[in-house]
């Protein structure tokens, strides 16, 4: 027994290191606390996007233990100065993740505490509060508060819980699969393409829906193409509509599109990762009227609450539905589970689960909901703003956005499609500002997405120098 105890004795002496004393955090936290404030301070100074290869080395485990102060050199190096700035205001080429400083002290708050978000049995009040959060969001977008919902990573799984419950509700499966029939926008978002997969229904009838010259679905074709399935005797089921796409920013019409799907028994989902909390915006109120409608809806606070990656919902208002799948319990979580509530695990994949809910309710209550909506207003003054601009120095632009996302192209008057394709080859060198391309119609244009709460007006006058510079420097290299 001697010999067992000595034992147990080395090893939690060896073993001490991974619980610091007093002292040794608050040196941590001093150099972490330095370099935080270096690297907002100094973050608009700094290129947007960063090319390289990150040294593989730098990034490996080794079999010595270093110095915070090295690896805080080489996660400069090696990561914050590689690809994307995503904490940049010159990011909106894709359409940001926030991460506001606040947000960031609840993740650190979360981690110390370490509570156990999954199920109310371990942390009644992680629960409660991802539980208050959802209850706030049902208010915000017409839901019934005996809707349920998650906190998800992001938008993917959102979207995919949502597929879940549709496919469930209607008992799509077997042979039922291939003569079911879901309607899509082509600009849908495609984790719903992969959701479909990943839930088995990849061999689902899916109809790709006119949009009108806005990029919105037109609504008389999406009811006559329900009405040319249900004369082939499929069976029509699900329709997906967007509250903000990701190549265009449009709106479909909700209202329309939810009165449709009610008279036609279908399954209502409603995408607004990106655009949904434009719903705060009185200016843009009105696009949203109709998204009550939705029988599920999917939101990003992580991307229009302006918090760091990995933080969507979904509302879904039919709780069998979800729980068909996502509700299971086993012998060894008998006590956690006998106890009435709705657990985050019975609504998603996870059981394992991050308390996500922290960084949107200390921010939120910290700072009251004021600035938020001021700066999705502040995203769209902007958006006109950069359109505005881009016209006094030769580009041609998109149809006015619904919201923040628009698009944009260069008419060299030769090969178009060639010109822009080398256009964001340079616009990635230069790197000051981030934008990204896509395809509409065929036509190679460079994509606008303004949402990072620190995008100003002197960001957009950066990318507008940017794109004069690189504008010549293609002009030259294509002649």
């Amino acid at each position: 027994m001697e010999l067992l105890i000595n034992q147990i004795l080395a090893l939690e002496e060896i073993s001490a290191a991974l619980d610091p004393s007093l002292e040794d955090r608050d040196h941590l936290n001093n150099q972490v606390q330095d370099y935080a404030n270096g690297f907002i301070e100094n973050t608009e100074s700094n290129k947007a996007y960063f090319q390289g290869t990150p040294d593989k080395t730098k990034l490996g485990i080794g079999s010595n233990k270093k110095e915070l102060k090295e690896l805080l050199d080489a996660y400069t190096k090696e990561v914050v100065q590689k690809g994307i700035n995503p904490a940049s205001g010159g990011h909106i080429g894709y359409i940001p993740g926030g991460g506001i400083y606040t947000a960031a002290l609840a993740d650190f708050l979360a981690s110390v505490t370490n509570e156990y978000a999954g199920m109310y049995f371990g942390s009644p009040g992680a629960v409660t509060m991802e539980h208050e959060l959802l209850d706030w969001m049902k208010g915000v977008f017409d839901f019934p508060q005996n809707a349920i919902g998650n906190m998800t990573s992001g938008g993917s799984i959102a979207n995919l819980i949502a597929v879940t419950a549709a496919r469930d509700k209607h008992q799509i499966k077997n042979e039922k699969v291939t003569k079911s029939v879901i309607y899509l926008s082509p600009q849908v978002h495609h984790c719903l393409h992969k959701a479909l997969r990943i839930v088995g229904l990849e061999d689902v009838q899916v109809r790709m829906l006119k949009l009108d010259a806005n990029f919105r679905i037109d609504v008389d074709g999406l009811a006559q193409e329900i009405e040319n399935d249900k004369k082939k005797g499929l069976n029509p089921f699900m329709v997906v509509a967007s509250a903000g796409t990701t190549d265009t920013g449009a709106v479909d019409p909700l209202q329309e599109i939810g009165e449709l799907a009610q008279k036609n028994n279908l399954w209502y989902h409603v995408d607004a990762a990106y655009g949904g909390f434009f719903i705060l915006s009185e200016s843009k109120k009105h696009l949203f009227k109709g998204i009550g409608l939705a029988d599920s809806l999917v939101i990003d606070p992580h991307k229009g609450l302006f918090l760091p990656y990995g933080l969507g919902a979904v509302l879904v208002k039919d709780k069998e539905a979800v729980f068909h799948s996502h509700h299971y319990t086993a012998n060894y979580m008998q006590d956690a589970t006998d106890n009435g509530q709705i657990n985050p695990s019975d609504v998603s994949p996870e059981l394992t689960k991050h308390f996500r809910a922290l960084r949107m309710w200390l921010p939120i209550n910290l700072h009251g909901i004021e600035p938020f909506v001021a700066c999705l207003d502040e995203k769209l003054l902007l958006t006109t703003y950069f359109r505005e601009q881009l016209k006094t120095i030769g580009f041609k632009i998109g149809p006015e956005p619904d919201l923040s996302v628009s698009y944009y192209w260069y008419p060299s008057g030769g090969d178009e499609n060639a010109f822009n394709e080398k256009l964001i080859e340079n616009i990635h060198a230069d790197g000051s500002v981030f934008l990204s391309s896509t395809k509409i119609d065929g036509r190679y244009v460079i994509r606008m997405a303004i949402l990072s709460f620190r995008t100003k007006k002197e960001t957009i006058d950066k990318a507008i120098k940017m794109l004069e510079k690189c504008v010549g420097e293609t002009k030259q290299q294509l002649n």
